[in-house]
């Protein structure tokens, strides 16, 4: 069983920046893609960055394309989300999830959580004025 969990939450001002950590463990060989998905408060979960384990190859939802950047260290079993330029509007709980097949072949779209089958408990990132 895959078990994924985040770090590097926290509180910043807008205009701040943060570095999220995604650590896997369990089955590891198997995951091809990592995504970070965020909730808002009172909103729906939304996906934006996915990265293939492989290939390094990325994708992100247009929402935080210039502001976002997602990485991996595979040796250490770490998936990084870079999030600069915060917004007030980027306050949300973030969640990596995994999946067993490349993010360009995923049935639903890249970003769509029902394709993703592995999360973790969330890391909160909140963004003052």
């Amino acid at each position: 069983q895959v078990q994924l969990v985040e770090s590097g939450g926290g509180s910043v001002q807008a205009g701040g920046s943060l570095k999220l950590s995604c650590a896997a463990s369990s089955g590891t060989d198997e995951i091809r893609s990592i995504a970070w998905f965020r909730r808002p408060p009172g909103k729906e979960r939304e996906g934006v960055a996915t990265i293939s384990t492989r290939t390094a190859t990325s994708y992100y939802s247009d929402s935080v394309k210039s502001r976002f950047t997602i990485s991996q260290d595979n040796a250490k079993k770490l998936v990084y989300l870079h999030v600069s330029g915060l917004k007030p509007e980027d306050t949300a709980i973030y969640y990596c999830a995994a999946t067993l097949g490349e993010w360009w072949l995923l049935r639903r779209g890249p970003l769509i959580d029902d394709e993703y089958a592995y999360w973790g408990q969330g890391t909160q990132v909140a963004v003052s004025s």
